[in-house]
């Protein structure tokens, strides 16, 4: 890679009309695809919430199906995203060759990713409300405070599409995911506070796994839902955000390195 691949990426609004045209496409699919996004979240909302809830009735003074409930928004936006700039990504960039077609407008490879990541990010953020007007009709997060939950949604879809598209700029074929599923996504999951506190876990264990992106997530949705202010919410916000900026500028260097093949 040359020395000015490393610059950062630039910034501009020509990656609307990406987007756009992103969007266009899913909307053919949008119930389906709404639908797909928040059953398994609903399903382990359901099935544990009521189910395992019965036995645990409350963590930390929280009625565990609130408990859970929290956890799974952050954990079907993550997914959302994931997948988003995984699989659909991938067959615009390495299958479909759409992203070379681009490249013949003024459009730069720094604004398709930028696209990409944004409207990865927008299709998380669609599921996330989705499941939050499902909890409405639960009578959950039914706060002020919830007003802050869909802003916070967006900004974790950015943080994991921006860090899936990293693997989408490493991968040669749709089974490479498997690996950033297997090995990456799967254990924060459970590591990240999402079905039980983190806390339970081995003390250096859950000092590293504060950190974790959606361990981030979830304790600053967490309280919002509960009516409450998240404690050191500024810090947890520099945290998503770094994870935002890094994952981008990285996936943005490996895309350039790609296409320079």
């Amino acid at each position: 890679m040359s020395a000015t691949s490393y610059t950062l990426p630039t910034l501009s609004m020509r990656f609307a009309p990406v987007w756009q045209r992103n969007f266009l496409v899913w909307k053919k699919l949008a119930i389906a695809s709404v639908i797909g996004n928040i059953a398994e979240p609903l399903i382990t909302l359901i099935a544990f919430g009521y189910g395992l809830g019965s036995l645990i009735k409350e963590i930390n003074g929280i009625p565990y199906i609130e408990f859970l409930a929290s956890g799974s928004i952050c954990m079907s936006v993550m997914m959302a995203a994931s997948f988003e700039a995984l699989y659909s990504a991938f067959s615009r960039m390495h299958v479909q060759k759409t992203w070379e077609t681009l490249m013949y407008t003024p459009l730069t490879l720094d604004d398709i990713v930028l696209a990409e990541m944004l409207w990865a990010a927008s299709k998380s953020l669609i599921s996330g409300v989705a499941i939050l007007i499902v909890l409405f009709m639960l009578g959950i997060g039914l706060h002020p405070t919830t007003l802050l939950v869909p802003p916070l949604l967006f900004l974790i879809g950015m943080t994991f599409a921006s860090i899936a598209l990293i693997c989408n700029a490493l991968a040669k074929a749709y089974d490479f995911f498997t690996y950033y599923f297997t090995l990456f996504l799967t254990p924060m999951i459970f590591l990240s506070g999402v079905y039980y506190p983190n806390q339970q876990l081995p003390l250096w264990l859950s000092q590293v796994t504060s950190f974790l992106p959606l361990s981030t997530a979830v304790d600053l949705v967490r309280p919002l839902l509960l009516g409450q202010t998240p404690e050191n919410a500024i810090e947890k916000l520099v945290i998503l955000m770094a994870y935002c900026a890094v994952g981008f500028y990285v996936a943005t260097l490996l895309t350039r390195k790609r296409f320079s093949k």
